[in-house]
């Protein structure tokens, strides 16, 4: 089963094929997006990688969490569900 990962603390010149590219050196790569703020169509810094198994999914969380990738500190894990997130509260 594929395992999707958090990946933060992306550069804004780094691009998905580059994401992919670094992750595929610790498995097979299911599916790679990097998240574009829409008003501005930069990256927020964040985005999300899916590997092919778990077994890849932990050699990924070794090889880049922590380490550096065009100039940032990556800061990678397992995603969380949608539903374990706490919810933001804002004031209107």
């Amino acid at each position: 089963m594929a395992t999707k990962l958090f990946v933060g603390g992306i550069s804004y010149s780094t691009t998905e094929d580059g994401l992919r590219e670094a992750f595929a050196q610790a498995g097979n790569v299911v599916s790679c997006n990097i998240i574009m703020d829409k008003m501005t169509g930069r990256s927020k810094g964040f985005g999300f990688v899916e590997m092919g198994s778990d077994e890849e999914a932990q050699a990924a969380i070794q090889m880049w969490n922590g380490q550096e990738l065009d100039g940032r500190r990556l800061k990678v894990d397992e995603a969380r569900p949608r539903d374990d997130r706490p919810r933001r509260q804002y004031d209107n």
